[in-house]
C-alpha cells in the first residue's frame, strides 16, 4: 500500500494522525507507512511548531479511522512521537 489521492478513501472516515515538520520526515513517515500495508492521504496544511513562532506548512497524514491507532503506535515506536496527532476527530 501507499499514498493514495483523497478520493481513493472517500467511502471511509479520515483521521489525521501526523503533521512532519520537514521533507525529512514526510519522506520518513511515508516509508513506515508504506512498508507497514497502510494507505493514507498526505495534505499540505499550517502547523504552529509552539507559540513563539509563525505558523509553518508541514506534511499532515489522514488514515481510516480503523487504522489510526495502529498507524501512531507504528510512528512511535519509530522514533516519530513528536509529530503524532492524538486523539483527532475523524474528518468526514
Amino acid at each position: 500500500m501507499a499514498r493514495v489521492e483523497p478520493e481513493a478513501l472517500s467511502h471511509h472516515e479520515l483521521c489525521r494522525i501526523f503533521i512532519a515538520a520537514t521533507l525529512k520526515e514526510a519522506q520518513q513517515v511515508e516509508k513506515i507507512l508504506s512498508q507497514n500495508g497502510v494507505e493514507y492521504v498526505v495534505k499540505v496544511e499550517l502547523f504552529r511548531t509552539s507559540i513563539f513562532f509563525q505558523p509553518r506548512n508541514g506534511a499532515a497524514f489522514y488514515v481510516t479511522t480503523d487504522q489510526a491507532d495502529y498507524c501512531r503506535n507504528r510512528l512511535a515506536i519509530e522514533g516519530y512521537s513528536r509529530g503524532i496527532i492524538e486523539d483527532e476527530l475523524p474528518l468526514s
